[in-house]
């Protein structure tokens, strides 16, 4: 199984929407009780998120805050859910070992989207629970007090790319694209994410979700080179081949079967198995 690179976001209080953006494509749904419902909806949303789990839907439930007065009745709901993985929203080690405590067994998707979220990261990537880490670019800017645009971001970026490393978690989720109808933007984004060691992107549109999956896969020079790596690398046998006149160790071999890796229905080829 390989790890999502598209996250869709649907509103917990539209169930009219939840099985069109389950048939979007996407990698995995996001059934949101968060941002998307308002105080007043909060109540019914939890109950049209249950009935989607208990007619078969899949997908991960982003829960309000823990310092939320709603935080407790989402638990509850999803306590009668089976194992449901959650989004944790503004996620710093208070919040993931709540969650974790209150929702035991649950994969959590940890949101990083404050400052003091970010400069103890590193600490909570490792925590119980925690299965991925995911950037909430737009309300990180407001509580870091940057534009959109600013090189901060990017900054925090890589910090969470690092944090995953060192937790040894799958690379990070890359945060919304406001723009739904310019592709470019959409793209231009999806670029940095890859440049900044990010393999997946929150969407919230259906549309965002074809160009984020292709977005996310090796371009065809990239899966050739990889290719013709790992093939010689069989052929011969041995842990260092050359290519193309120069000499690939064992970085380049690392980095050759992520490649290959990252492709739906790939096998990865095997030394002296050819």
């Amino acid at each position: 199984m390989r790890d999502p690179r598209s996250y869709l976001f649907v509103p917990g209080n539209r169930p009219d929407r939840f099985a069109k953006a389950a048939a979007a494509g996407a990698d995995a749904l996001i059934l949101d009780l968060e941002d998307a419902v308002g105080p007043s909806e909060k109540d019914d949303a939890r109950v049209s998120v249950r009935r989607w789990f208990e007619g078969g839907g899949a997908g991960l439930v982003r829960v309000n805050g823990t310092d939320t007065p709603w935080f407790a009745d989402d638990v509850a709901a999803l306590a009668e859910l089976g194992p449901a993985a959650v989004m944790v929203p503004k996620a710093d080690r208070a919040s993931l070992a709540l969650a974790a405590r209150k929702l035991p067994g649950r994969a959590l998707l940890a949101l990083v989207e404050t400052v003091a979220g970010l400069a103890e990261l590193r600490e909570a990537a490792r925590m119980p629970g925690v299965a991925r880490l995911a950037f909430g670019n737009l309300d990180f800017g407001t509580d870091a007090r940057v534009p959109p645009e600013s090189p901060v971001l990017d900054a925090a970026r890589v910090e969470l790319a690092l944090a995953s490393r060192l937790a040894d978690l799958p690379p990070p989720v890359d945060g919304v694209t406001m723009a739904l109808k310019d592709d470019a933007v959409l793209r231009a984004d999806i670029q940095r994410a890859c440049l900044s060691g990010f393999s997946a992107k929150l969407c919230i549109h259906p549309a965002q979700v074809e160009p984020v999956n292709s977005g996310f896969l090796p371009s065809a020079d990239e899966l050739d080179w990889a290719r013709r790596v790992l093939a010689a690398l069989q052929t011969a046998g041995g842990s260092v081949v050359q290519l193309d006149g120069k000499m690939v160790d064992k970085p380049l071999i690392e980095r050759a079967e992520r490649i290959v890796a990252a492709m739906p229905d790939e096998p990865v080829p095997q030394p002296g198995l050819g």
